[in-house]
């Protein structure tokens, strides 16, 4: 009986330490995916390293929806449409769970917005708003801390659609 108490206490262990680090490994396998409206057959997916590879942005600031100040890195959203060679009017960015919105090309800095990977140094967790989230400096400048801004800030954010 005792071999079988601790057989089920070790299976019970494992399965919680793997449930556990299950949002972890999760993580690792995000991609995010860009297409454009004219040929969305032709996808480039970048991973979580390919976009550490690229040339990095940080800035700190405070958000409506954290506490405190928070550093953000991450790549340009500019940069990630350049490296996709992809052109239009707008930018449909969409979340994991499908929400959307479009940000205008217009809109779009050769800096800012970023999409961020890393909150205060550390690969940000799809329970913390992750894997990506597109975020501006909000206290850098006020045109940053309008309602549209706003609406623009994405988390979740695995796929960008560039359409006409």
């Amino acid at each position: 009986m005792a071999r079988i108490h601790h057989s089920r206490a070790f299976t019970i262990v494992l399965a919680l330490l793997i449930n556990w680090h299950s949002p972890v490994l999760a993580q690792s396998n995000m991609d995010l995916q860009i297409t454009a409206s004219a040929s969305e057959s032709d996808t480039l997916t970048l991973s979580l390293a390919e976009l550490d590879a690229m040339a990095q942005v940080t800035f700190t600031t405070t958000t409506i929806w954290t506490d405190g100040d928070v550093t953000f890195s991450g790549v340009p959203l500019k940069a990630v449409l350049a490296r996709a060679n992809k052109k239009g009017s707008a930018v449909e960015m969409v979340a994991l769970n499908d929400y959307k919105v479009a940000i205008p090309m217009a809109t779009i800095e050769d800096t800012v917005p970023i999409i961020a990977t890393r909150m205060n140094g550390e690969p940000i967790s799809v329970r913390d708003k992750g894997p990506y989230w597109i975020v501006f400096p909000y206290d850098h400048d006020p045109k940053y801390r309008t309602e549209t801004i706003h609406a623009f800030s994405i988390w979740q954010l695995n796929r960008l659609k560039v359409v006409d």
